[in-house]
């Protein structure tokens, strides 16, 4: 690693200490919400070297944004790209979300947050992970396996982004909810951890079944 100065130091992990630190305390407290001396004290680092990684917070937190949707994004568009039926799709696409989610709960929060009030962040962000490849393979493939079933009689129409949208908006939202959730259910954080593993089993075929024609 080059220094500003030109002179090298080594790569002793420092860097993506900081980085997991502020993933840590973005996702918890939301971008304008976070310190960066919190950041520093979670890595274990003065806060002039997280200066020196990152410059400013703001550049920290594009990085911390590409990584957290970086979790889930690939898997989605490989997944809806894929030779995969539309059911196997949706569960499998079902899965990966609920499992992510539930492991970190306050990341749907905390992406909707971010593309709300930070919306120049997304045109890039798809720039970089996804490209042109939502539309040209996603939508593509999905147009054309939907077509080849509704021609059977085996599938009712939808197009092929609503049919996206449609399961991602089934694994966020009750993420997004989360505290409506618990307190309209009366559940304390360990059922709400029920409730979401008792949706990983009957989501898959409830979004079956609402394909039949």
């Amino acid at each position: 690693m080059v220094k500003p100065d030109g002179a090298t130091v080594a790569d002793d992990g420092t860097e993506q200490r900081i980085l997991d630190a502020a993933d840590a305390v973005f996702v918890r407290r939301g971008t304008d919400g976070a310190r960066m001396q919190e950041i520093a004290a979670e890595a274990g680092v003065n806060k002039a070297l997280l200066h020196y990684y990152y410059r400013t917070k703001d550049g920290l937190a594009e990085a911390v944004f590409r990584r957290v949707a970086g979790t889930f994004m690939p898997v989605i568009i490989e997944t809806m790209a894929s030779d995969l039926s539309l059911e196997e799709k949706a569960g499998k696409v079902v899965q990966h979300y609920l499992e992510v989610f539930a492991r970190r709960p306050y990341l749907p929060g905390y992406v909707i947050s971010e593309i709300t009030h930070h919306p120049g962040r997304l045109p890039p962000l798809f720039a970089a992970l996804a490209g042109t490849q939502i539309k040209k393979r996603v939508l593509t493939k999905l147009g054309q396996q939907i077509d080849e079933r509704v021609r059977t009689g085996t599938l009712a129409p939808i197009a092929p982004e609503q049919f996206l949208i449609n399961i991602i908006s089934l694994c966020v939202f009750p993420f997004a909810a989360r505290p409506i959730i618990m307190v309209a259910l009366g559940l304390d954080a360990k059922g709400f951890d029920r409730f979401i593993a008792q949706r990983r089993e009957t989501l898959p075929p409830f979004v079956a079944r609402a394909l039949r024609p």
